[in-house]
């Protein structure tokens, strides 16, 4: 007979990453064909999607809707409307071309306007660095990746990658 382990805390997190990819087949803002530029208001955005995460006001009077899925997902959609509150596009702040797009010097609000909110922050003491991180889609499966932005006097001093591997006590005992 198999006795199951409790997973604790993170377990939970493991199986909401496992739901979050079960639905990773449903519809999302940038496969959803509902969503025409020039014609789809932002009301109707939110019907679809629900109140974002986070509202960014653009130069041009218009808004980015940011949806955010940390701590647990790998996804943040970046939904922009024009001033007259119109759907112009969308992006992932996740993919890798967003990633890229984090460069030494930028400010905390830059990095997130680009990602959306991050998992999680940790300060270091000795390096002086603050790390902020974002799960993100991993090249293979069979275990986590996140994305970290590594602060340091204010401003972004560089960018890396850790992968995370599966914890044993998330297994049957045999």
């Amino acid at each position: 007979m198999r006795e199951w382990t409790s997973p604790g805390p993170l377990g939970t997190a493991v199986v909401a990453v496992v739901a979050t990819v079960a639905l990773g087949g449903c519809t999302t803002p940038l496969k959803d064909q509902r969503l025409q530029p020039g014609v789809t208001s932002g009301a109707e955005v939110q019907q679809l999607y629900g109140p974002p995460s986070h509202v960014w006001s653009e130069a041009d009077g218009g808004h980015t809707l940011e949806y955010a899925t940390q701590p647990f997902g790998r996804t943040c959609y970046m939904v922009r409307l024009d001033a007259q509150d119109r759907f112009v596009s969308v992006v992932d702040g996740l993919s890798p071309a967003s990633r890229n797009r984090i460069v030494p010097g930028m400010t905390p609000e830059q990095v997130n306007r680009i990602l959306g909110r991050e998992r999680t922050r940790v300060f270091f003491k000795l390096s002086g660095e603050d790390v902020w991180d974002w799960n993100i889609e991993p090249e293979m499966n069979g275990y986590l990746l996140r994305f970290n932005v590594h602060f340091k006097n204010g401003v972004v001093f560089r960018t890396s990658q850790s992968v995370v591997y599966p914890d044993r006590r998330f297994f049957w005992d045999d």
